[in-house]
């Protein structure tokens, strides 16, 4: 099986250690993990905000560049969501379809496509976890991150209270209506601090960037991590 990383332009930019994450838990697995060099930004942003014609090109060069491997695995549920649930609609068509099926948020891929929960992990900390809203509402990942960080040895999971609300980052929404968002992200902070937990676990950086503020605003003795880094954890 190829199996290409695509890693996000967030992730690329700003939290390359998230990438690695995902080569050091695949390749601990038995698998050779491949980085195109061509793939850039899927275009979520531009499409979210209203630019569409924008978007095409990078939609049409994420089809492209991963066209060839049998998977893309990716440490966002946010951009796989843009390739599987919004691609077609942008751009229809059957190798387009083909690629779009054939890309996986990271959890999705270990539990479904390769039967694993128990990556080999050992992470001695207290965590809770926040499903964020791109793989909860539309990847439904369900509990497939949950079993992955619960199989990890000395992890202890706390659960979160109203661990379902959206933390109110939304990408652009927390610019353009940052009085909702500020106050979203008040209510996700006071539940989080309340857990006690050492770590605060998410399947999208984008995410854990903003709750990751409030926290530090804040002062809460709470670290965001995204999951596939304590899944990489020995």
């Amino acid at each position: 099986m190829r199996i290409a990383l695509f890693v996000t332009c967030v992730n690329d930019l700003m939290f390359p250690d998230t990438g690695k994450a995902v080569v050091t838990v695949l390749e601990r697995l038995g698998h050779e993990v491949e980085f195109p060099l061509d793939q850039t930004c899927c275009g979520q942003m531009h499409a979210n905000s209203g630019y569409r014609e924008e978007a095409l090109p990078l939609v049409a060069n994420f089809v492209k560049t991963f066209s060839e491997y049998d998977a893309i695995v990716a440490p966002s549920a946010s951009c796989v969501a843009m390739v599987r649930e919004s691609y077609p609609r942008l751009a229809p068509s059957a190798e387009l379809s083909s690629v779009a099926g054939r890309t996986y948020e990271l959890s999705e891929f270990l539990v479904d496509e390769l039967g694993v929960t128990d990556v080999g992990a050992r992470f001695p900390h207290t965590v809770t976890y926040h499903p964020t809203c791109h793989g909860l509402r539309m990847l439904r990942l369900g509990d497939r991150p949950r079993r992955l960080l619960e199989a990890v040895e000395g992890l202890t999971l706390t659960p979160l209270e109203g661990a379902e609300e959206c933390c109110g980052f939304g990408g652009t929404f927390a610019l353009k209506n940052p009085g909702v968002s500020g106050a979203m992200l008040a209510d996700k902070c006071t539940a989080i601090r309340t857990t006690g937990a050492e770590f605060l676990a998410a399947a999208d950086n984008s995410c854990l960037t903003h709750i990751g503020g409030g926290l530090s605003r804040g002062d809460a003795p709470v670290t965001p991590i995204h999951y596939a880094q304590i899944l990489a954890a020995q």
